[in-house]
């Protein structure tokens, strides 16, 4: 249940952080000097290697990899041991676009010696080899560079949303649900309707699932719980753009951890200053839900996903 609440913290750092991010790490990655860089030799490696490596045909896509300012950051919502919000954020830095993938954390990717049916979902990745092992995966389904990453908590939520006045949304149905067994107990009464919600009501919605009944609730379940929760992004980036991009990195920042210092971080997040909503396009990993080994799970669609990356790369 409490693992939806980290969207809002993950909003709130892929605009903020995301941007300025990008920035350093294009000049990290793209413009490497000795200064940020140490050069490790590879003993399997020769000239005779690297003359062959060079006559190798690149791909259109590759090329366009290769050559673009799009730089990918992993933002990942964390709950105890696993990871239960992924996002990889796309920025291109020629053109100013971002672009937003959820993830979901049923999505299934194999491992070989994690036979339990539990581990073959990427939600388990993180508790067994780490955040560098979640970007080498999410790298492999995308089959593209991922740069950098951000990890979060969601003990910040109900602060954040204050401090910015809150969030507007457009409640799809009265969501009502009780847990008296949660820690703390959790009681959510939101009503249906467009309303900005203060930092207790932005929790409680992020938390929802579904009602008391059992049967009132996202029609699609997940899916619709991330497309809600996509909107909800949207609307807490559109309102905290009014607000300075250092102010809200610290107040971020000790929630999160990531490969970026706060100083780079108040330094770069001035980069952000022109970025624009109208450049935000959110979308979920492209794939179809599907019961297997007793559990459900969701695949990826190869083709789809190919697609999705040929579109971050100027490609369509």
């Amino acid at each position: 249940m409490k693992h939806f609440v980290k969207v809002f913290v993950i909003a709130i750092v892929c605009f903020s952080l995301m941007l300025g991010a990008a920035v350093y790490t294009y000049i990290k990655f793209f413009n490497p000097s000795e200064d940020n860089y140490t050069e490790v030799e590879d003993p399997l490696w020769s000239e005779k290697v690297a003359e062959e490596v060079t006559e190798i045909e690149l791909s259109e896509l590759e090329k366009a990899i290769e050559e673009s300012k799009v730089i990918n950051i992993l933002i990942v919502g964390l709950e105890d041991k696993r990871s239960d919000t992924i996002m990889l954020v796309s920025f291109d830095r020629k053109s100013g676009d971002l672009n937003i993938l959820s993830i979901p954390r049923d999505t299934y990717f194999y491992r070989s010696g994690y036979e339990n049916p539990g581990d073959k979902k990427i939600n388990a990745i993180y508790s067994s080899v780490g955040i560098k092992g979640l970007m080498k995966s999410v790298e492999n389904i995308m089959e593209i560079p991922v740069h950098n990453y951000v990890t979060v908590d969601y003990e910040a939520v109900e602060n954040v949303v204050d401090i910015i006045g809150g969030v507007e949304v457009d409640v799809p149905f009265h969501m009502e649900y009780e847990d008296p067994y949660d820690n703390p107990p959790l009681k959510i009464d939101i009503p249906a309707g467009t309303q900005v919600l203060d930092g207790e009501h932005a929790l409680q919605y992020l938390r929802f699932r579904h009602n008391n009944d059992m049967t009132t609730g996202y029609k699609d379940g997940d899916i619709g719980r991330i497309k809600a929760q996509q909107e909800f992004v949207k609307s807490a980036i559109k309102k905290s753009l009014s607000f300075k991009l250092p102010v809200v990195v610290k107040e971020t920042y000790s929630h999160i951890k990531t490969d970026l210092s706060l100083s780079d971080m108040l330094l770069l997040a001035s980069d952000a200053v022109n970025f624009s909503t109208d450049k935000l396009e959110t979308a979920i990993l492209p794939g179809r839900a599907k019961i297997m080994e007793n559990l459900s799970f969701y695949l990826h669609d190869p083709s789809q996903v190919e697609d999705y990356v040929e579109s971050i790369y100027g490609l369509e």
